[in-house]
């Protein structure tokens, strides 16, 4: 793409950059409660769907430790950053993680996907720059649901791979996701290492297994499913030191080419880690 293609793409002129989505709530609403009431919805929402026990208990310790705080945890992270939450005892890496999308954003990426309300295309239209035709274009091509991973791709050149996307429109991206996300001092994305392929394989194979012998809870996902049926099977399980959650697919190419029940999404993540 042309430095001229670039320069019309990240013009603020431009019509992807007219409806941009709001964050879900105010700043001023972010305080210690409205965190750990939404630690809590994960917690009960993983135990619901028969995840690790270990797993809900972390997240309950996270909200227990949040509304315990003497001071305002948004200030708390606008002043130290995540290394001063994950500080606090009760709070690792990633409910730390978690607390900064929450604060920086007003969402919250993961709980969103366990209630079946994920939109991450209304979540990519908060940053600068993006609006609904890019997100849904990075959803389609990138398969990422949460800013972090945008950031992440924004620095190690997958978004480059997104049409619309030059590189002055990715560097006009990695600003406004540095400033976003810079608010709460958010460090830089770090690479880690991912899951063997053999394992994501029989994660997979659990899955469907599962979800073929009707042993799964059903989600009502909000996109896509006017009449709110509770029809998406969700896994949480666990391959140390791996916790995933799968799930059939849900995206609009998803249900264009009739995958929902073939195509199946793994989402990982592993203690110690954002």
């Amino acid at each position: 793409m042309s430095d001229e293609a670039d320069r019309k793409q990240a013009s603020p002129s431009a019509p992807d950059r007219v409806a941009t989505a709001q964050p879900s709530a105010r700043v001023w609403e972010r305080n210690n409660a409205w965190v750990a009431e939404r630690l809590r919805q994960a917690a009960s929402l993983l135990a619901a769907q028969g995840a690790n026990p270990f797993r809900v208990s972390a997240y309950r310790h996270a909200a227990n430790a949040v509304e315990q705080l003497s001071g305002d945890v948004r200030a708390l992270a606008e002043t130290g950053g995540r290394a001063a939450l994950d500080a606090i005892p009760g709070i690792g890496p990633s409910t730390a993680g978690a607390i900064v999308e929450m604060l920086a954003t007003g969402r919250w990426s993961f709980l969103e996907r366990l209630k079946g309300a994920s939109d991450p295309e209304a979540l990519f239209c908060s940053v600068a720059g993006i609006g609904p035709d890019l997100a849904h274009r990075i959803q389609q091509t990138l398969h990422i649901d949460s800013l972090e991973a945008l950031k992440a791709a924004a620095h190690d050149g997958r978004l480059r791979h997104v049409p619309g996307f030059g590189a002055r429109r990715v560097s006009v991206a990695r600003n406004a996701l540095a400033e976003l996300l810079g608010r709460l001092r958010s460090p830089a994305p770090r690479l880690e290492e991912e899951p063997a392929v053999i394992v994501l394989l029989d994660v997979d194979r659990e899955y469907r297994e599962a979800a073929a012998r009707g042993e799964l809870r059903k989600i009502a996902p909000k996109r896509f499913n006017p009449g709110g049926d509770a029809w998406l099977p969700i896994l949480h399980t666990t391959r140390e030191p791996w916790h995933f959650t799968a799930l059939f697919s849900n995206t609009a190419r998803a249900h264009e080419l009739n995958k929902t029940g073939d195509w199946v999404v793994v989402y990982f993540h592993r203690d110690g880690s954002p």
